[in-house]
């Protein structure tokens, strides 16, 4: 199936048949990526009484019960609630399903102790490219980041700066393949989350940050059409499956 997909007055073509999908699945035991100090996810039959929920031991159905950490397990979007007194939902903040996403590839810079992406890095290699959505991904990038626990690695992030960059150009959605934008140990100041959504001025409520993505090496940097789902929870946080579509001018 292929569609013409009209932006800043260029034509793109669209085959949906050929969907990337960009998401980490979820796996019920320790090799499950983590991060935050969590146990593993688990997906176990519920149990109840002389009931158990397993087709191979003697119910009728399968019936798991299934306890996971949005923010720590895998794939997820974010909205502005995920650092405000005030409740916000993602599921209401992302009403709009399909962007317009660049697909780009940074090496994070060492910085003392840590690896970060910086202002200059990302304006180095977006250039003059401008979608409301952006995918990052991060070198090296290989298979273990689906699989990495994170915990105590003191992975790359965005600076403050780098943040405050992406909002002035206008990206409402930004992905990474990181477990998180800012510092693993910042003793709270969320520096890069704040900025991004522009926590001290007018908040920018239908924004989104998606983390832990995984950009296969066989997708080139370039535009892609994005479909952007979250699982229709109401919390700041949600279980999402971004998923990019090569997009081609006629």
């Amino acid at each position: 199936m292929k569609s013409i997909l009209t932006h800043n007055q260029k034509e793109y073509r669209i085959d949906l048949s050929k969907p990337l999908d960009i998401s980490i699945p979820l796996h019920g035991n320790a090799t499950n990526v983590n991060a935050w100090y969590l146990g593993h996810p688990k997906i176990e039959p519920h149990k109840n009484d002389n009931f158990i929920g397993s087709v191979t031991q003697g119910a009728s159905t399968n019936f798991n019960d299934i306890w996971f950490n949005p923010h720590a397990h895998g794939t997820h979007t974010e909205c502005v609630g995920h650092i405000t007194k005030d409740f916000y939902s993602v599921n209401q903040s992302l009403n709009q399903f399909y962007y317009l996403a660049e697909v780009v590839t940074v090496a994070p810079e060492k910085n003392k102790d840590d690896l970060v992406i910086s202002r200059q890095l990302l304006q180095n290699t977006l250039k003059d490219k401008k979608s409301k959505a952006l995918v990052v991904r991060t070198l090296p990038n290989t298979v273990a980041k689906k699989s990495r626990q994170y915990s105590n690695t003191n992975p790359p992030y965005l600076t403050k700066e780098a943040a405050e960059y992406l909002k002035e150009i206008g990206v409402e959605h930004l992905l990474v393949d990181l477990p998180s934008i800012d510092k693993e140990k910042d003793d709270g100041a969320l520096l890069a989350h704040k900025a991004f959504w522009d926590f001290e001025g007018e908040i920018r409520e239908n924004a989104t940050i998606t983390e832990f993505v995984y950009v296969d090496n066989d997708i080139p940097d370039g535009t892609y059409l994005l479909n952007l789902q979250v699982a229709p929870f109401e919390n700041d946080a949600s279980p999402s499956r971004p998923v990019l579509y090569k997009t081609l001018q006629p």
